[in-house]
């Protein structure tokens, strides 16, 4: 099974992919705005590259708990710029961070390979539009009212009934165009979970498997792993050598990508994990 991004062919089973993790937001929970300027997140975008990412996910509205909605034409402000000066460099193997169609569709159209919806197709267009992108990412999330804490979802079994949504959302896809060789299904770590649904999900990454489709794990600087590893919690950056505990587990499970903020230390640590158990 292999996976196209631009020019790049990721064959899958070979090695475990890095997605690096761009956000051109203002209130990311994870770098504070950081990288909000359009030459801040290019030079960023370049470094993950430098440091061994595979592809760039850039995202230009924040999914933190929270987090004000943007509307489509400010997140393209934000994004569009970024976008166009990786392109213009070069380089293809790009991601779209966004669960809007509109967004979808420009980012495509300037040459953005994926698009990564972390909100369950919430935009029935997004599939549609989506349908020319190399890949689309479709990522479980339990919706959340409001007031209600994360301790208080539930599940029956947190892999069979995550496994079971997004086989619900591959089909809402193909039916709107999506090749099936063209999805890849995320089990939304942190979104909706517990600690030890979290830590379920990375076990049962492998299982996710069944579904036919390639498997993408984000864990990076999610509470959950500060809370295991003992990270103070308004230590956000320290949460990243956790990251790569959360990462190798993934990897041995069968996981085909992970979603990070920090490449080098979780580069070298998969460098292990694949040539122990995907050797060439």
């Amino acid at each position: 099974m292999s996976l196209r991004c631009g020019s790049r062919t990721l064959e899958l089973g070979r090695a475990t992919y890095i997605m690096g993790i761009v956000n051109v937001t203002p209130d990311s929970f994870s770098d504070g705005g950081r990288f909000f300027s359009a030459v801040s997140a290019y030079e960023r975008a370049m470094r993950l590259l430098e440091d061994g990412a595979d592809l760039v996910d850039l995202g230009a509205e924040s999914t933190r708990p929270g987090a004000v909605p943007v509307p489509a034409d400010e997140e393209l402000r934000r994004l569009m710029p970024v976008l166009e000066r990786l392109v213009a460099a070069g380089v293809d193997c790009l991601s779209v961070d966004t669960s809007k169609a509109a967004v979808a569709a420009a980012a495509l159209d300037v040459g953005a390979a994926w698009i990564n919806d972390v909100s369950g197709l919430a935009d029935p267009d997004l599939a549609r539009v989506s349908a020319r992108a190399d890949a689309l990412v479709v990522m479980h999330a339990q919706p959340m009212s409001a007031g209600r804490m994360e301790d208080d979802v539930s599940y029956r079994e947190v892999v069979n009934d995550v496994a079971d949504h997004l086989a619900g959302l591959c089909a809402r896809a193909e039916a709107a165009g999506v090749r099936p060789d063209r999805l890849v299904v995320d089990p939304g770590i942190g979104f909706g979970k517990t600690v030890q649904d979290n830590l379920r999900l990375l076990e049962g990454a492998g299982e996710l498997r069944r579904l036919g489709r390639p498997v993408l794990v984000g864990p990076s600087r999610k509470r959950f792993v500060g809370v295991l590893a003992g990270v103070d919690v308004a230590d956000v950056d320290g949460r990243d050598q956790a990251t790569v505990g959360a990462c190798c587990l993934a990897a041995l499970r069968g996981a085909d990508l992970v979603r990070v903020h920090e490449v080098p230390a979780v580069r070298r640590a998969l460098a292990v994990i694949d040539a122990a158990v995907r050797p060439s």
